[in-house]
């Protein structure tokens, strides 16, 4: 089995989305474990605020086969393929970390590099999944959260609902 870790991000009906999105995520993978959403500004574009969450999963698909589902459930939510890349999103899901795979091909960068730049990313698996190892930094999620700049990417924790996801 490999454990997997997803980001979740909306910015569009966030609540709606991030929830239909979880409930798919918990169906299809059994024993997923999320984190606590937080609200934060949109990155690289002008838009209405962010809600993401990170959700962990063991598995034994391939990434190919992940990223399958994780598109299917993102086209649930309405989310389109051909969306420009900086605008508003309905549902967005990114592997942060594939198990300790690393890559670097088309399409697909194993460990995600944002995943050390981004606290909507890095913060919420840090309280998944502190003890986990980044796979090229060989450094706990919990001390590169510790050593993370905060004050310069506020987040705000807030309430969706995520824990009716897995009831």
């Amino acid at each position: 089995m490999t454990e997997v870790y997803v980001a979740a991000g909306s910015n569009v009906e966030p609540e709606r989305y991030l929830l239909l999105a979880a409930k798919e995520i918990a169906r299809v993978f059994p024993g997923a474990r999320f984190s606590a959403a937080y609200r934060n500004a949109a990155v690289g574009f002008e838009g209405e605020d962010f809600i993401n969450f990170v959700v962990g999963f063991s598995t034994e698909l391939s990434v190919e086969a992940v990223i399958a589902e994780l598109q299917r459930i993102e086209g649930l939510c309405g989310r389109l393929r051909d969306a420009p890349k900086w605008a508003p999103r309905s549902m967005d899901l990114d592997i942060l970390v594939f198990g300790d795979r690393v890559c670097d091909l088309p399409g697909l960068v194993l460990p995600r590099p944002d995943l050390l730049k981004r606290p909507y990313m890095l913060g919420p698996m840090a309280e998944l999944a502190p003890d986990f190892v980044h796979p090229t930094r060989l450094s706990t999620m919990a001390q590169l959260w510790a050593d993370f700049d905060r004050a310069a990417h506020p987040m705000v924790r807030v309430e969706i609902g995520l824990d009716s996801a897995t009831a």
